[in-house]
C-alpha cells in the first residue's frame, strides 16, 4: 500500500526541469559567446596590427619621395632665380641696343640734312656696321626668347610636379589620419578586451558560487522531495492553502466591488454638497465669501466650546461644593448634638479653656501648611473661578453675651477639636481611629474653603486660638481668624483649631500646632488634575485632528481655485483668439468695397 501511495505521489507531482541546470546551461552559452567574441576580437587586432605595419612602410617611403621632391623643387627655384636674372639683364641690353639704334637713326639723319649741303662720306659705309651690330642683337633676342619658353615650360612642369606632391602629402596625411584612428580603435578594442577579461573572471567566479549554490540546492531538494514523499498530508495541506487563497482573492474582488460601490456612492455625495454650495444660478460659491462663513463658523464652534468647558467646571464645581455641604451638615449635626447635653460647669471650664478675652490682642502663632493644603487651595481655585478676589487678613473678638452664645460656641470649639488634631496624636481620648478623624478633617477644608455659596457671604471660624497658660497671672482668652488671600490661591481660610495645652516655660509663652490635611483629599486632587490633564490632552488631540482636516480642506479649496483660474484663463485667451480672428476676417471685407468704388469713379 505504501508503495502504491508513493507511486501515486509522484504521479500527482510531475518533476519540472531543474532550474539549476537550466541556469548552468544559460551560463555556458554566455562564456561560449564571450569566448567567440574574444577570438574575433584577437583576430581583428592581428589584422590592424598589419595594417598598421604597412602604412607605416608606405609613410616612410612617401616621406622619403617628398625629402627628393623637396630638393629638385629648391634646385628648380635656384635655377629660375638666375634665369629671371638673364632676362633682366638681357631686356637691359636690349634696352640699351634700341637706344643706341635710336641714336644711330638720328646721326644719319643728320648726316643725310649735312649731305645736302657739304660733301659727306657714304652712308652704306657708316650704316654696314650698325645693320651687322643689329642682327647681332636680334640673333641674341631671338635666343633669349627660346631660353625664356624652356624656362617657362619648366616652370609649368614644376608648377605641376608641386601640385602633384601637394596631392601625395594630403593623401599621406589622409592615411596617417586613418592611422590614427585605426591606433585609437586598437587601444579602445585593448581596453574592451581588458573588460572583457574582467567579466570573465567575475562570471568564473559568480559561477563557482552558483555550483556551491546549486549543490547546495541540490541537497535541499532532495531532503525536500524525501521529505514530500515521507509526508502525503503536505500535499492535502498544500491543496487545502490553494483554495484558501483562491477564497481570498474571490472575497478580495468581493472587497474591491464594494470599495467601487463606496468611491461612487461618496462621489455622489460630493457633488450633492458641491450642489449645495452652488447658488440660485448654479454657480459655486465664491472662494472669499465660502472662507468668511467658515471662519465665522470656527469663530461660533470655538465660542461653544468654551461656553462648554466653563458649563462642565461650573457642574463639577457644584457636585463637589454640594459633597462638602453634605460633609458640612453632618458634621454640624452632630456637633450641635452634643452641645446641649454639657453641663454649666462643663461651660465655664471650657471657657476658662478655650475662651477668648475682648480687650487683649490676639497673639498670632505660625502656622505650618501641608502639601496636601496647598494642593486644596489649588482645587478651590480650580473650582471657584467666579469668586471675588477679595482677601484681606482681619481679626475680630467675639464677646461671649449670654449662655445661649457661650454654649454654640463650646459646641462649635468641640466640633473643630474633634476636627483637628495634632500629629503626634494617633487616636484620641475615646479611642477613635484616624481614618474617623480623616474624614472630619475633609468636612472641615470644606467648611474654610466656601467663598461666596454661603447667603450670608462670610468665613466665620469660631474656635479658640492661642491659649497661653501663665503660672501668676492667670489666663487670657484670645478668639482669632485670620482669611488670608494670596497670588496663587484667591481665598484661603486657615483655621486655627484647638488640640491639647502644653505649657513650655513658666512665663506663659504658648504652643504652637500645626494644622492637617489628610493624605486622602491630597491623592483624590492628584487624580483630579491627572485626570483633568487627560481630558485635556484628548482636547488638544481633537483639535490638532480638526485642525489637519481644516488645512486639509483649505489645500483642496486652493487646488479649487487654482483650477478655476486656469479654466478662466484659457476661456480668456480663447475668446481673445476668437476675437482676433473675427477682426482679420471683417478687415478684408472692409477694404474691397472701397476700391471697387476708387474704380468706379
Amino acid at each position: 500500500m505504501g508503495s502504491l501511495g508513493e507511486a501515486g505521489e509522484k504521479e500527482m507531482f510531475p518533476s519540472p526541469p531543474d532550474p539549476v541546470m537550466i541556469e548552468l546551461n544559460r551560463l555556458e552559452d554566455q562564456l561560449r559567446d564571450k569566448e567567440r567574441e574574444l577570438g574575433l576580437a584577437n583576430y581583428e587586432i592581428k589584422a590592424l596590427k598589419a595594417t598598421e605595419l604597412m602604412k607605416d612602410k608606405a609613410v616612410v617611403e612617401l616621406n622619403n619621395e617628398l625629402k627628393k621632391v623637396d630638393d629638385k623643387l629648391r634646385a628648380a627655384e635656384k635655377q629660375l632665380e638666375q634665369k629671371n636674372l638673364e632676362i633682366k639683364r638681357l631686356i637691359n641690353e636690349k634696352k640699351e641696343a634700341l637706344a643706341a639704334l635710336f641714336a644711330a637713326e638720328a646721326a644719319l639723319r643728320r648726316v643725310h640734312a649735312c649731305q645736302k649741303d657739304e660733301e659727306y662720306l657714304p652712308v652704306e659705309a657708316v650704316i654696314a656696321p650698325l645693320e651687322s651690330d643689329i642682327k647681332k642683337y636680334k640673333n641674341k633676342i631671338t635666343k633669349l626668347q627660346e631660353d625664356k619658353k624652356a624656362l617657362e615650360r619648366l616652370i609649368k612642369s614644376k608648377e605641376a610636379a608641386l601640385i602633384e606632391a601637394k596631392n601625395i602629402l594630403c593623401i599621406a596625411l589622409e592615411r596617417a589620419l586613418i592611422v590614427e584612428t585605426v591606433q585609437n580603435k586598437n587601444i579602445e578594442l585593448r581596453r574592451q578586451i581588458e573588460i572583457c577579461q574582467e567579466e570573465n573572471k567575475l562570471l568564473e567566479k559568480t559561477n563557482r558560487q552558483k555550483i556551491v549554490e546549486v549543490e547546495k540546492l541540490t541537497q535541499t531538494i532532495h531532503e525536500l522531495e524525501e521529505y514530500i514523499l515521507a509526508g502525503g498530508a503536505a500535499a492535502n495541506a498544500v491543496r487545502d492553502y490553494q483554495r484558501q487563497v483562491a477564497e481570498l482573492y474571490e472575497e478580495k474582488k468581493t472587497l474591491e466591488r464594494e470599495l467601487a460601490r463606496a468611491k461612487v456612492s461618496a462621489n455622489r455625495v460630493a457633488t450633492v454638497v458641491a450642489n449645495e454650495w452652488k447658488d440660485g444660478n448654479g454657480k459655486v460659491m465664491p472662494v472669499k465669501q465660502w472662507l468668511e462663513e467658515r471662519r465665522f463658523l470656527q469663530g461660533e464652534m470655538q465660542r461653544l466650546r468654551d461656553k462648554v468647558a466653563v458649563a462642565e467646571r461650573t457642574a463639577k464645581a457644584e457636585a463637589q461644593l454640594k459633597d462638602k455641604l453634605n460633609l458640612r451638615l453632618k458634621t454640624l449635626e452632630e456637633g450641635l448634638k452634643q452641645a446641649p447635653s454639657l453641663s454649666p460647669k462643663q461651660v465655664e471650664n471650657s471657657k476658662k479653656k478655650f475662651g477668648c478675652s475682648s480687650n487683649e490682642e490676639p497673639e498670632k502663632r505660625p502656622t505650618f501648611h501641608s502639601r496636601a493644603s496647598v494642593s486644596a487651595s489649588r482645587l478651590s481655585v480650580l473650582q471657584q473661578p467666579n469668586s471675588a478676589s477679595e482677601g484681606v487678613i482681619t481679626n475680630r473678638n467675639i464677646k461671649p453675651t449670654n449662655s445661649l452664645k457661650n454654649k454654640f460656641a463650646i459646641g462649635e470649639n468641640l466640633v473643630r477639636k474633634n476636627f483637628w488634631a495634632p500629629k503626634s496624636k494617633v487616636f484620641d481620648d475615646d479611642g477613635k481611629d484616624n481614618a474617623e478623624r480623616i474624614a472630619n478633617a475633609n468636612g472641615n477644608i470644606s467648611d474654610s474653603i466656601e467663598g461666596n455659596t454661603e447667603p450670608s457671604q462670610e468665613v466665620k471660624a469660631k474656635g479658640c486660638g492661642d491659649i497661653e497658660l501663665q503660672n501668676k497671672g492667670g489666663s487670657e482668652d484670645d478668639c482669632d481668624v485670620t482669611v488670608q488671600r494670596k497670588k496663587v490661591v484667591p481665598q484661603e481660610v486657615t483655621v486655627k483649631g484647638v488640640g491639647d495645652i502644653k505649657s513650655k516655660n513658666k512665663r506663659g509663652s504658648e504652643d504652637a500646632y500645626e494644622d492637617m490635611v489628610s493624605g486622602f483629599l491630597y491623592d483624590r486632587l492628584q487624580k483630579e488634575v491627572i485626570n483633568l490633564r487627560k481630558s485635556h490632552e484628548e482636547k488638544d488631540h481633537m483639535l490638532s485632528a480638526k485642525d489637519d482636516e481644516i488645512n486639509l480642506l483649505q489645500k483642496k479649496v486652493d487646488a479649487v481655485a487654482a483650477s478655476r483660474e486656469k479654466k478662466m484663463r484659457r476661456v480668456a485667451a480663447s475668446r481673445e483668439k476668437e476675437v482676433l480672428v473675427k477682426s482679420e476676417d471683417t478687415k478684408p471685407r472692409s477694404k474691397t468695397p472701397i476700391i471697387s468704388r476708387r474704380c468706379m469713379a
